[in-house]
């Protein structure tokens, strides 16, 4: 899945919001704490990480390309 960025960055818990990867932001926060969401290979525990043009997310078998 791709993603096309139109600003500097999102944050990350926004951008699982918005690709309704997660049913609300409560949701995004909790799987983002509980470590199920990586960034680049490498799990993310930072909520408001700053996701940029060039980036992966990965969760649940999803690929998030940040274009």
């Amino acid at each position: 899945m791709e993603f096309e960025l139109k600003t500097e960055y999102i944050e990350l818990i926004k951008l699982l919001k918005l690709l309704r990867l997660v049913e609300s932001g409560g949701m995004a926060k909790v799987v983002v704490e509980d470590g199920l969401v990586s960034l680049n290979g490498v799990t993310e525990y930072r909520k408001r990480a700053k996701i940029r043009k060039g980036d992966q997310i990965q969760f649940e078998g999803q690929t998030v390309v940040v274009k």
